[in-house]
């Protein structure tokens, strides 16, 4: 038990059936490493009954020794069990999530019960029978035609592992039936994913079938627990390629190698995820955004904008990007407004719109499929005459009004009103509800500095 709960006498002990077993894994666990990693709970007969994964082991298992565990009703059911525990300790929390996912389909602990439902816990899926396979995250898993891994615990920290992943070995995530030997793909514009180097653009038959399947093959052995014979392979590889001058080659194994390496520094996987609140699928409100507003295609970027102030004070305004329904954050950016004083929504809004997309346009970017403003008729208004004044043709636009929650489209009279509950909606409250996120966060590490700089 910690120190705290032990000073506390005049609480009662808790109901296990071998307590001294009990206080003997809480204090075992207490000297488990404060790094990634799987933590194992076994009972009395050394069977292992429960398996969680962990960024900081000692800190996450010693959570299930405080008088919180033995009180919540999602572990004191099972916590009286606990007579021993054990650890794997991993390199990265990627690796951690890999791990767990594979122990508990191999053990399947009986307090693991909830991860057994293939049908309730995702899948990373990797398809076999296509030129340029695609990965993906699903609740549903095909039964044929895929490369199946899992099921796995959180969704969330699933797709945050996929946006790290997909950094390194570059695959598709989109619906595209691409066929290398059709020439027609020769001419199709690649995603924002291609321009931001975390896609080989096999849509625009960039990569070769073959050098495609090599990233793939790599992907999975890491997702199959051999990183370190992945690596090993790499910079061998590496080496020749060096030898042989082929630079290039050699220096797109370097970056790897180092991506790789350094899984561990690479952010918490749970940024990634959505906010319970909304129980949002991305596919479904991607898919009803492309009926609401009658799109030709299913939007796969979508951007955010929202000002933030006080009193006028430090105006700044946030863009979020999300990319298949799910958060990108190193498309965030940040912006001090430097046009407009006082309290000037619209005019904050005219002048975030106007250097974004100025920029795009000088750098030949692609655009969102869909900019979000976040206001009603005004603040899309201003967003309007922003690209008017520069003569440039802008995105898909919407913004969402926050009392009632509708949304207004450039040249539409009559606002649009999705149902509470449609998954469209879901996502455009996400996508609002980040962004407004984002600004006030930088908003008040601006008023943080002020104040300690005077």
């Amino acid at each position: 038990m910690s120190d705290t709960t032990s000073r506390e006498s005049n609480q009662p002990e808790p109901v296990v059936d071998d307590l001294d077993a009990y206080k003997r894994t809480g204090l075992k666990v207490r000297n488990f490493p404060q790094s990634p990693g799987v933590y194992l709970f076994k009972d009395s007969a050394g069977r292992v009954i429960y398996i969680g994964k962990a960024t900081n082991l000692r800190s996450r298992a010693g959570s299930y020794f405080l008088k919180a565990a033995i009180e919540d009703a999602r572990t004191a059911y099972w916590i009286h069990e606990v007579c021993d525990a054990d650890f794997i300790e991993c390199e990265s929390e990627v690796d951690a999530l890999l791990v767990e996912s594979r122990l508990i389909k191999d053990i399947q602990p009986r307090h693991n019960k909830i991860q057994k439902d293939d049908k309730t816990f995702p899948y990373l899926v990797v398809t076999t029978r296509e030129d340029y396979p695609r990965v993906e995250v699903t609740r549903d898993p095909p039964s044929k035609n895929a490369k199946l891994f899992g099921p796995f615990t959180s969704a969330g920290a699933l797709n945050g592992a996929i946006t790290v992943l997909q950094r390194i070995f570059k695959f598709r995530t989109c619906s595209l039936d691409i066929q290398a030997d059709d020439e027609k793909w020769k001419w199709y514009r690649p995603c924002l994913l291609a321009s931001i180097q975390q896609c080989t653009a096999p849509c625009n038959l960039q990569i070769s079938p073959d050098e495609y399947a090599k990233d793939i093959k790599r992907l999975k052995l890491v997702l199959d627990g051999q990183k370190t014979k992945l690596l090993r392979d790499m910079k061998t590889e590496m080496k020749e390629a060096s030898e042989q001058l082929q630079f290039e080659k050699a220096a797109r194994l370097r970056d790897e190698i180092h991506l790789l390496e350094t899984l561990d520094r690479r952010g918490n996987l749970e940024d990634h995820a959505q906010p319970e609140v909304f129980f949002t699928d991305p596919k479904k409100g991607l898919a009803g955004l492309k009926k609401a507003l009658g799109l030709e295609e299913t939007p796969r970027t979508i951007e955010g904008v929202d000002i933030a102030h006080l009193g006028g004070t430090e105006t700044v305004a946030s863009l979020v990007q999300f990319i298949d329904g799910l958060p990108f954050k190193p498309g965030y950016r940040r912006y001090k407004i430097r046009t407009v004083d006082g309290v000037d929504d619209f005019r904050s809004i005219h002048e975030v719109v106007a250097r974004r997309f100025k920029r795009l346009t000088e750098q030949g970017d692609l655009f969102p499929d869909l900019l979000l403003i976040d206001g009603g008729k005004g603040q899309l208004s201003a967003a309007v005459a922003a690209f008017r004044e520069l003569d440039i043709s802008p995105p898909q636009m919407l913004s969402i009004a926050k009392k009632e929650e509708l949304l207004y489209r450039p040249g539409d009279p009559e606002p649009i009103k999705l149902s509470k509950h449609s998954y469209a909606l879901r996502l455009l409250q996400y996508v609002r509800d980040e962004s407004h996120r984002f600004a006030q966060h930088y908003h008040h590490m601006l008023r943080r500095k002020r104040t300690l700089d005077e």
